[in-house]
């Protein structure tokens, strides 16, 4: 599937996606003055993710490409579910991902330049105060194969509206009493353009503007009047917004405002993940996961705490592309753009998760020696440590097999290996408990194979990595791994929950040992524990107790799970 995806990225030149040809046309054609304004528009009422990030990508990216500017607009119509939490999170977001907005923006700046273009839609007979409960409103808009049926107070005067609305506003009315709708068709096919709703009722204090308001305007009559009144150039959406342009450009066409533009991209889907908001809030408030950071959740500050690196996300954003169709991105890609990233940025270190004993029995006793060990291949300029041999050190259990098949190229009885950076060693003793468990190996070690090879050429195979067990420091280690266990976790039998797709085993708790150098590191620091995966330290890192993510694993092991 990776080669899938990434077959296109090999020339050179990439092919122009449909926003940059219309782009360029524009300023060819002298559109807007030759002008390249966008914007990023969130709900300031949960945290961001992975799609977000890819809309991010695209409208800070777009505007970089065209010399324009990109503005940060809060869309803060609704305030029973914002808070300024959210506000920080997504700023903080957008910032870690590398990219910089030109003007920090609410739509509650312009509640009032809104409410008095609502005012002029009266005046002009185009909306109405209505009495009708959410629900009648919602039985008599009708169906996609039936027209609906007008509202009784469709047809009140101009004045009666202008005095209703401002009584509104005025606080007279309870929620949900009554609201403002546009008129325009409720025979239209375009069900969103039958009379939709313009401000509604809510006696709740807004986290900017406290209780100077109490009615508040709908998201398709905010969207493109805040639009026109930055003039954005290019208002890029996700593609389930294409059937609410035409009311985006019905409201700037009646009040003959700025002529901004909607334009649709397919949003980003991808497989092992769910990236419903309402979902995602399911399962922090059920705590299946540990909060909106956990390390397995598909936002971008769960992905900041895995390991994630910005560079990798905007790789994945730019070989994801830009189409005009919905589909769905494996999440091999993702995980491709990081190890591509953390491949070149990550220190090498070594750790033992699942610890063997062995003692060099000819090394001798209280010795210790400094041997040098590379900390990046890919980075020369990254240098070399030290890292101490002693005569007990630890190796992974997987390293070692008492009757290996043939091809085994690890230690076993009388087969010698590689200790990375040390010496070559052979296993001369296999040390048991009373119940038959391997508890100790003996090995003997070739001194004229310091650093790893032997002066008289002969070839050892197997190379593994160790720890010696009394300069090693312990550190809980959670191996971490896809959330949901189904590529499309909603493919469940009707009446099943969806939760049932969840990986029981995205998260194990283990202790490692590692080597003194990773005593001193910090919260997001990253680093390869050599052979084993991509590892970063969580922020639940205390003086007292190392924690560490794995990030992700050398290879993609679910591609042959998938049989891929």
């Amino acid at each position: 599937m990776e080669s899938e995806n990434l077959k296109n990225e090999t020339s050179s030149e990439k092919t122009k996606n449909f926003l940059e040809e219309i782009i360029e046309e524009d300023i060819r054609t002298g559109k807007h003055g030759g002008r390249v304004l966008t914007r990023f528009p969130p709900e300031p009422n949960g945290y961001l993710h992975i799609g977000h990030a890819k809309s991010i990508c695209l409208n800070f990216g777009l505007a970089q490409k065209y010399n324009g500017k990109t503005n940060l607009r809060f869309d803060d119509t609704n305030p029973t579910k914002e808070d300024v939490e959210y506000v920080n999170s997504i700023k903080e977001d957008i910032e870690w991902l590398g990219f910089k907005w030109d003007n920090e923006l609410y739509s509650s700046d312009y509640f009032e330049q809104l409410y008095q273009w609502a005012e002029l839609l009266i005046q002009k007979g185009l909306a109405y105060v209505d009495d009708q409960t959410q629900e009648q409103i919602r039985t008599n808009r009708g169906t996609v194969n039936q027209a609906g049926t007008n509202s009784p107070y469709r047809n009140r005067s101009v004045d009666e509206n202008l005095d209703l609305f401002r009584r509104m506003r005025a606080g007279e009315f309870k929620d949900g009493e009554k609201v403002l709708r546009a008129k325009i068709d409720m025979g239209h096919p375009n069900m969103l353009m039958r009379d939709p709703l313009l401000y509604r009722i809510i006696h709740t204090d807004h986290h900017r503007t406290g209780d100077k308001w109490c009615i508040y305007p709908m998201y398709d009559y905010a969207h493109g009047q805040c639009d026109s009144i930055e003039q954005i150039t290019h208002s890029i959406c996700t593609l389930e917004f294409d059937v609410h342009r035409p009311l985006y450009d019905w409201f700037i066409e009646k009040l003959e405002i700025f002529p901004s533009h909607q334009y649709e991209f397919a949003r980003l889907n991808i497989n092992y993940t769910v990236m419903s908001k309402r979902k995602l809030l399911q399962l922090v408030q059920e705590k299946t996961v540990m909060g909106w950071d956990d390390p397995r959740m598909p936002t971008i500050c769960g992905l900041r705490r895995r390991g994630y690196t910005p560079e990798s996300i905007r790789s994945f954003a730019d070989k994801v592309g830009v189409a005009k169709r919905d589909n769905v991105i494996d999440l091999s890609l993702l995980e491709f753009c990081l190890r591509e990233d953390l491949n070149k940025r990550a220190l090498r270190r070594m750790a033992v998760l699942n610890p063997l004993k062995v003692v060099i029995t000819n090394y001798p006793e209280g010795q210790v020696e400094e041997l040098p060990a590379i900390n990046n291949p890919e980075n020369e300029s990254a240098g070399k440590r030290m890292v101490p041999f002693s005569r007990e050190l630890y190796i992974e259990r997987d390293d070692f097999m008492e009757n290996p098949p043939k091809k085994y190229f690890r230690l076993a009885p009388g087969q010698e290996v590689r200790l990375r950076y040390a010496y070559f060693v052979k296993c001369t003793d296999v040390i048991k408990d009373a119940n038959g468990n391997i508890t100790e190996l003996h090995c003997t070690l070739d001194p004229a194979s310091r650093g790893g090879n032997s002066p008289d050429g002969r070839k050892v195979q197997g190379t593994i990595h160790w720890v010696s067990a009394q300069h090693a420091i312990k550190a809980e280690i959670r191996l971490f791994d896809r959330l949901f266990a189904k590529a499309d976790p909603d493919d469940v039998p009707e009446g099943v929950d969806w939760k049932s797709s969840i990986n029981k085993e995205s998260l194990t708790v283990i202790e490692g040992l590692l080597e003194p150098s990773l005593r001193d590191v910090k919260p997001l620091d990253k680093f390869q524990f050599e052979r084993l995966g991509y590892f970063c330290v969580d922020s639940d890192t205390t003086p007292s107790k190392l924690v560490f993510n794995r990030t992700a694993t050398l290879k993609d092991t679910w591609a042959k799970i998938a049989g891929q």
